[in-house]
């Protein structure tokens, strides 16, 4: 318990040290789960910010961990890009937060991190975020052809084409998605009984007005 008090306040005053250092490009530090350092940066200030955080002596996240994204169409800017960055020199993790709409391209890290490549790729392909400036920007996780993102939250559970193998054709091909039948909601109170017309409705229910009545025990 000590030991995670020191790490919360070693970090919450790391924190407050990198919004005196850079302040223009911070718009929050945050510490989640007491222990997990995240900033929020402004999309603009993507490219200044992780290149003090790999080059600078009290940083030096030289390894970047991970890019993804998350997706909240309700927000005028929908999308919210996540980087995870590791110093092995302090042994010390930090996230960098920043945001998009579906229109504007966020800045590639790609020249800061070379291994960032396939990282934006991913998010790309599965969020249809573009990475401006990036050296090869291709689909790297759905087919050829792949149409929508399917990490949105807009895009459909079931998607749009289905892959089969025909025989006459001797090869795989795609075809629009067909159901067998109508999408059919089940409301059970119990997903044991699957014949609610043949069961027996025991529940009592009261008129307004009326009294309860005690059932006699000896029954």
């Amino acid at each position: 318990q000590k030991e995670k008090k020191e790490i919360e306040t070693r970090l919450s005053e790391y924190g407050r040290y990198l919004l005196d250092i850079i302040p223009k490009y911070l718009q929050g530090v945050n510490l989640a789960h007491g222990d997990e350092l995240e900033i929020l940066i402004y999309p603009d200030a993507l490219i200044p910010t992780m290149t003090f955080l790999r080059d600078h002596t009290n940083a030096q996240f030289e390894s970047l961990v991970d890019i993804t994204a998350i997706d909240v169409p309700k927000r005028e800017n929908r999308f919210e890009i996540i980087y995870n960055l590791l110093s092995l020199r302090y042994n010390s993790r930090i996230r960098v937060k920043t945001y998009t709409d579906e229109l504007t391209p966020i800045e590639s890290v790609t020249p800061i991190f070379p291994g960032a490549n396939w990282f934006e790729r991913e998010v790309w392909d599965m969020y249809g975020i573009f990475f401006a400036n990036h050296p090869d920007l291709r689909r790297i996780l759905t087919d050829y052809g792949f149409e929508g993102h399917p990490q949105r939250k807009d895009f459909p559970l079931s998607g749009y084409t289905e892959l089969r193998y025909d025989d006459e054709l001797k090869r795989i091909v795609s075809e629009p998605v067909e159901f067998a039948q109508e999408f059919r909601k089940f409301d059970l109170e119990t997903p044991w009984e699957q014949f609610p017309a043949y069961r027996e409705d025991k529940s009592k229910s009261l008129e307004a007005g009326e009294e309860i009545k005690e059932e006699d025990s000896n029954k």
